[in-house]
This record gives C-alpha cells, structure tokens and sequence, in this order.
C-alpha cells in the first residue's frame, strides 16, 4: 500500500492499521462483538446491547429445541447421533460468543496497542515488514470465512431444498427439514409456515455462530501475524546494531528491547483472550470431526440424504478442520518466533560491540528462551503436533462409534 501525495503520515498509521483489522470488525461488528469505543453515543450502546440479546435469542432458539429433541422426543439412537453434531456446533458458538464479549476489554486494549506499533512504525522498512505480516494475517482471516461460511451455508441450502416423505394418517406428505432438529411438542416444524418461519431463524442462528467461529479465528490470526511483525523488525534493529556507533548503541539496545517486550506483553494478551475459545475449538472441532466423518461413510444408510447434503458434508468437515489447523498453526508460529529473536541476537556480530553491550544481549537471549504458548486453557499447547492429535483422536472416536453402531 503505497503513500499518496496528500496522505499525511497520522492518516497512513490510521489506513494500515484500519486494513489490518477491516476484516474481522465487519464479521465481529455484525455480532455486536466488535469493542466500541466508550466515546460512543448512548443511541450507539443501546442499538448494540439489542443486538448482542437478538444474536443470543437466535443461538438459544436453535440450541434450546435441539436438546430437548434429542433428550425427550427422538427414540432412534442412530437419528440422535445424526443431531448431535448441528447441536454441538451451535452450543459451541454459542460458548465462544460469550467468551468474545466477556474479552470485550481486552481485545480494545489489543487493537490500541496494535494502532500505537503502528504510529511507531517511523522508517519505511519497518512498515513494510508489518503490512507483509498484516496481509498475510487479512488472507488467512478472509480464507477462513470463506471456506467455513461456504460450508455451512450449503448444508443449509442442502436441508432446505431436499424435503423427506412421511405418512401421516391416510396421507403421504412431503416435509421440510432443518439445519437442525426442533421440539414439535413445542411448535409443530412439519407444516407451513411454521416450517419457513424456524428456518430462516435457525439460519440466522447458525450466521451468528458462524460469524463467531469466523471472527475469533480471524482475530487471533491478525494478533499473531502483527506480533510476528514487531519481532520482525526486532531481528531487524538487532542485525543493524554492528553498524551502530558506539555513542547511540546504549539507546538503539534499550529501543530494541522495549520493542522486543511490547510485542510479549501483546502475546501474553492475545493468550489470556484466546485460551477458553481455543479449548472449546479444540474439544468442539475433535468431536465434530468424528461426527461428520460417521455422517459420511454411514451416508448409504440415511436414506433421505441427497447427495447435496454428501457433498456439503464433506465441505464442512474440510472447514472444520482447517478452522483448527488454523489455531494450531498460529500458536506453533508464535513460538517459533519469539526463539528466532534469541537466535538473531547470538548470529550477529556481538563480537565486534563494547563489552557491556555484548552481555546485555545475553538478557535478550534468556528472555526469548521462555516463549510464550498459545494454550486450550492452559492445558495444551496450540501447535502442529497438537493437530494431529486432534485428528488422530477424532479417527479414533469414529472407529469407536463405528463398532458400536454398526
């Protein structure tokens, strides 16, 4: 993104910044989810407390029915498993929306000090290093919406548009079905406009959670991707300060430094918001994925499947399982990166710089040794390995469930 003749250097702080986190803020600002500012109107707060009670109405008027149809309405064990899985993503969105508005602080705190390494950003090369890492983190964070929003948006299409025959009395209807199952001794689904009526709610619930899902892996791939960027430029500073003179080196250590903690306090941060949202991903995702897998290679049984709702299937178990990888990219990254920053400081030339200057890297040194985790609440480490696990055990439960079931 290059500067314009007529662009002041506050307004390119504010556009690079604004870029960063365009994305994520219409997903989150959808949702009521975004954190507003406290200057805000009082018409603004009260038009987003409405929406925050809207976008629970809509996850408990799925979520709610669906329990008590699995619990008290359907007797069929193999029918109960088939609704267990839109019920879980659902309560999982639901869990991970309130975890994102009770995070509401910290995550305006997170972009302040996103927007404040921003206007850090004096030379040009700094700023070309972050908005590298900034587009990275736009392209992952829209990739995810896309393929997870894509998805679920056909399952919904797929539902809808493949009714199923039932008898009733004498008569052979078709009915509508829903992404997910409701209570009929509640309100009776099977007859119009009833069935319209729950539909467009529960899309508009499943929108809510999905947009959940979406944004707090787009959130957490913009903090990663800009705390990348910060060590970025302090392996940079760091491989400069041979070229230093010997009078600045003193302040150009003491710049680096402050900068190298600035970026961990921000992952310490971006931690704290992310641990419970990860776990629930983490346990969530494991499940789904041995659900979904079951949903697919037991699909010649369900007989009012079409092969719309195959293929859909298939494209959520995809999504899912990229939404984790996702996760469990991000926090193999971080780690690696605040090694790189140890390793940086020891390839240079230390050699060649003041005695004092040369045991003051080794501080940096032993700080970036203690590397910061990304966790599932503070239980397990978001990483690659951590993936594989989950798919190892997802294929482990499906093997179980096969046996049991079939």
């Amino acid at each position: 993104m290059k500067r314009t003749p007529h662009e002041s250097t506050l307004d390119l702080y504010k556009r690079d910044n604004d870029y960063s986190l365009q994305l994520n803020r219409w997903i989150l600002k959808s949702i009521g989810a975004w954190p507003e500012l406290p200057t805000n109107s009082s018409a603004r707060n009260i038009l987003g407390k409405v929406l925050i009670l809207t976008c629970h109405f809509l996850i408990a008027f799925t979520v709610v029915p669906a329990i008590l149809y699995i619990f008290f309405e359907e007797k069929d064990f193999r029918l109960k498993l088939k609704a267990i899985g839109p019920t879980s993503h659902c309560l999982m969105g639901g869990i991970n929306y309130c975890s994102l508005l009770h995070q509401k602080k910290r995550i305006r705190r997170s972009i302040e000090h996103m927007d404040a390494d921003w206007r850090m950003a004096k030379r040009e090369h700094d700023r070309e290093v972050m908005l590298k890492n900034a587009r990275i983190g736009r392209i992952i964070a829209g990739t995810c919406a896309l393929i997870m929003q894509g998805g679920v948006f056909c399952y919904n299409l797929a539902r809808g548009l493949s009714p199923i025959s039932m008898v009733i009395g004498n008569e052979t209807m078709s009915i509508g079905r829903l992404p997910c199952p409701s209570y009929n001794k509640i309100v009776d689904t099977r007859f119009s406009p009833v069935y319209e009526v729950m539909l467009a709610l529960q899309c508009l619930s499943i929108v809510v959670v999905n947009n959940t899902t979406v944004g707090a892996c787009g959130l957490a791939t913009v903090f990663a991707m800009h705390a990348c960027g910060q060590l970025n430029v302090v392996m940079l500073r760091l491989g400069e300060l041979t070229d230093e003179k010997r009078d600045v080196l003193q302040l150009k250590l003491g710049y680096i430094i402050e900068r190298h903690l600035r970026a961990l306090r921000f992952l310490s941060r971006m931690e704290t918001i992310m641990r419970q949202i990860c776990f629930v991903e983490l346990v969530g995702c494991t499940f789904n994925l041995c659900m979904l897998g079951y949903y697919t290679i037991t699909v010649r049984e369900w007989r009012e499947e079409s092969t719309n709702t195959i293929i859909t299937y298939i494209m959520i178990l995809t999504g899912m399982m990229f939404n984790i990888f996702i996760f469990c990219f991000i926090g193999e990254l971080v780690t690696d990166q605040c090694k790189k920053v140890g390793e940086a400081a020891y390839m240079i030339n230390w050699y060649a710089l003041p005695h004092k200057t040369a045991l003051d890297l080794i501080l940096i040194i032993l700080r970036s040794s203690i590397v910061i985790k990304i966790t599932a609440g503070k239980i397990f480490h978001m990483s690659i390995a951590t993936f594989g696990v989950v798919i190892k055990t997802s294929v482990t439960y499906l093997n179980m469930l096969r046996a049991l079931t079939m």
